[in-house]
Parts: C-alpha cells; structure tokens; sequence
C-alpha cells in the first residue's frame, strides 16, 4: 500500500521484527523533515534521481547507485535537488519501526 505524504509517497516492501524496508519517492524540490529517530537506524540507497543529504548538519549530494548510512539519534534529511523524482530505499534496524519514533526539528509542512 502506498503511503502518501506533503513530500511524495513510501511503500513498505517488508515489515519484520527485525527490520523493515521502504521504497521512497520525493517529489521534484521536495524535502522530508529535518529528524532524528530514538529506536531505528537507516541506509538508504539511491536508484534515481538526485538527492541532498544533511546528516548531523553535513551536506551530502547523492545520484543513483549511492548510499548513506543514518545512525540512530543522528539528525537527517533528504531534498530532492533535480526536476524528476527522487527515489531510495531505505532498509531500517532497530528495535521499533513506527512513524511515531520520528522527531521532527524542521519541516516544511506544519507537522512539528
């Protein structure tokens, strides 16, 4: 089932006890929130599109074929920095997996 956000869409591809992997879409010059997560870690890998990563205040810029490791609690973000959309997958390890372990810094939607 996709899931529909402000910034584009996921779907989950596999939800375990373990981990959990998502297919992410960001829309052209669309940005999800600056956040930190208390219980999972993530990588995410590029597959199209151009990406701006901040992670703990450091800029990355990141194309298909490119990954990028979240550690837990650390502050991050991704912008999708070209004209077409911005896809990744993100696979998260942890100990919980729900959208309510998210804290969110800064967002462009009202969602804090």
């Amino acid at each position: 089932m996709i899931e529909v956000r402000p910034w584009g869409s996921y779907e989950v591809l596999l939800d375990t006890p373990s981990y959990k992997v998502k297919r992410i879409v960001v829309n052209a010059n669309q940005q999800l929130s600056y956040q930190y997560h208390y219980k999972r870690q993530e990588h995410w890998t590029m597959v199209e599109g151009q990406a701006e990563v901040v992670l703990d205040d450091v800029t990355y810029s990141l194309t298909a074929g490119e990954h990028i490791f979240i550690p837990l609690q650390a502050k991050h973000r991704i912008k999708n920095t070209g004209s077409v959309p911005l896809v990744f997958i993100e696979v998260q390890t942890g100990s919980y997996f729900g959208e309510d372990d998210i804290v969110r810094l800064v967002d462009d939607y009202g969602r804090l």
